[in-house]
């Protein structure tokens, strides 16, 4: 029995060795996981600031970017305002007294004999441009004066596209011809030097509209239009090197020159004519019909009644 009682002890105290050491095992398990929850934890809050911090600096990155672009359009922009808004760019090529332009008209019929050395010619719009608009205006007179009826503005139209037409035009393409021969010119001196060189064709125009002779305008197409064309020719010459590129370019430049006073003067008006009757019909007014056709009803109406009364006598 001592023995059994031995033995009992011995199992109480081996039983409750076992179960302190379970709880002391649980309960570092349980230690255990609460330590990995919270390095867990601080890993994930570590990762999460990691990534706002990122995030942070990307999009303070996007925000600098954008406002650099806004602020680089800003500038493009006020700059491009700036400069066709500001009325003093243009203002050297405008700013002219009008006794140099008198000057510029009469020598514009004067050729010029020196051709040795590059002839002086006028860098400014403001001469060019007026004798444009007059030859514009010169066109309408004329038109006006043949009898074209003008209808919602047709006419102007067409003279204004017609002008400008022809003096940028021919200007762009003998520069362009200049820059081939390796003439000494720039573009605003040859839209200088063909403007000038309209002061002709006004001259011509506004007498030929005015007083109708043919051989009139022949005389004042060979004197005036011949002047002011030599006049451009000597130009080009004393600022080109070579016979061949002046031959080319001072033969271009008179024969347009040339040539489109005549389509002013013969075929301009026909050619304004047929665009007018094209858009809007014949302009044929039906009172000149009926009061053509009046006298005849009427002659025919009053001999029917003396035939009658006379059958009746």
């Amino acid at each position: 029995i001592g023995s059994a009682v031995i033995d009992m002890e011995n199992m109480d105290d081996t039983s409750g060795s076992s179960f302190e050491d379970m709880g002391e095992m649980h309960q570092r398990m349980k230690e255990e996981e609460e330590v990995a929850a919270e390095a867990a934890a601080t890993e994930e809050d570590t990762d999460y600031g990691e990534f706002l911090g990122m995030k942070g600096i990307k999009g303070q990155l996007g925000r600098q970017v954008a406002d650099e672009v806004w602020q680089a359009g800003k500038r493009q922009a006020s700059k491009a305002f700036n400069l066709y808004a500001n009325i003093d760019i243009l203002r050297p090529y405008f700013d002219v007294e009008p006794i140099q332009v008198r000057n510029r008209l009469i020598e514009s019929l004067i050729p010029v004999r020196m051709i040795n050395f590059p002839q002086k010619i006028a860098g400014e719009l403001y001469g060019p441009l007026m004798l444009v608009f007059t030859l514009v205006a010169i066109l309408l007179h004329g038109m006006k004066t043949s009898g074209t009826v003008i209808r919602e503005g047709t006419l102007m139209g067409t003279a204004i596209g017609t002008c400008f037409g022809y003096w940028l035009g021919v200007s762009s393409f003998i520069f362009f011809l200049a820059y081939l021969c390796n003439a000494q010119i720039t573009m605003l001196q040859m839209l200088s030097l063909l403007g000038y060189g309209l002061f002709s064709h006004c001259v011509v125009l506004f007498v030929t509209y005015n007083v109708h002779f043919h051989s009139l305008f022949y005389i004042l197409w060979l004197v005036i239009g011949g002047l002011s064309t030599l006049r451009m020719v000597a130009a080009l010459i004393s600022r080109t090197v070579g016979q061949t590129p002046r031959l080319i370019l001072c033969g271009t430049l008179a024969t347009l020159h040339m040539l489109f006073l005549l389509y002013l003067h013969f075929t301009y008006h026909k050619i304004v004519e047929g665009i007018l009757d094209t858009l809007e019909g014949p302009n044929v007014p039906p009172i000149q019909r009926v009061a053509r056709d009046l006298p005849d009803v009427a002659t025919h109406l009053m001999n029917n009644t003396v035939k009658s009364l006379g059958i009746s006598m």
